[in-house]
Formats: structure tokens, C-alpha cells, sequence
């Protein structure tokens, strides 16, 4: 496909990690959004949650989610108070975050890449 497949995330994470091995190992070309040089960009995390939903783009097993206050992790009800959260702390977004063309793909997800890319 002719499409560019970029892989958001941070650079050391594990899960990142395995998703760009993944995709050497396939011999696909794919660039790479750094959140903690870049950011995360609005536009496109909006995008994210209106296709894959909050729930599943918010990480709520990792250490960031574990260190907020209790209240801070309660406010968050929907789609509004999880985005506003994860632009805040860019490391809440769930990782990787797979996009090729119009398909986004979060988490690890060796064979829903392999269907798109």
C-alpha cells in the first residue's frame, strides 16, 4: 500500500519498541513521532478517540496513571477530561499508536498491523 505508516509513542518504551522492530522486520518504512520531543499532536489525538474511543487510548495500567491523585484520576469521565489529561501528560496516551492511511491501531497489535500495512 502506498500510504505512510507513522509510530507514536515514546522512544523507549517496550511496546514501541516492538511495534518499529515489528515493522523493520517486515521491511516497511514507517516515521516516527516523538512524544517527548513533539508533544501529542491534537488534531490527531482528537482523531484517535473518535475512532478507537477514550478508554482505549487512555493507559490506565501505566506509572503516570498510578502517580496522579486520585481525584485527578475520578474526573475523568469521558472523552473531554481523558484528551484534555493526555495532552497534559503525553505519556497517558496508550502505546504504540499505529496510523497507516485512515487506520489506527493502539497497543501491540502484530496482526491488526499486518491487515493495514
Amino acid at each position: 500500500m502506498a500510504h505512510t505508516t507513522t509510530v507514536y509513542g515514546i522512544p523507549n518504551c517496550d511496546s514501541v519498541k516492538k511495534a518499529r522492530t515489528w515493522l523493520n522486520d517486515q521491511g516497511l518504512d514507517h516515521e516516527f513521532h516523538d512524544f517527548k520531543k513533539l508533544g501529542v499532536p491534537p488534531s490527531r489525538l482528537q482523531a484517535w478517540i473518535s475512532r478507537c474511543g477514550w478508554e482505549t487510548v487512555l493507559n490506565r495500567k501505566g506509572t503516570t496513571w498510578r502517580g496522579l491523585p486520585v481525584a485527578t484520576q475520578s474526573a475523568v469521565a469521558d472523552a473531554h477530561s481523558a484528551r484534555s489529561l493526555m495532552l497534559t501528560h503525553p505519556s497517558l496516551v496508550k502505546r504504540p499508536v499505529v496510523v497507516a492511511g485512515t487506520h489506527v491501531i493502539v497497543g501491540v497489535n502484530p496482526d491488526a498491523w499486518s491487515s493495514v500495512i
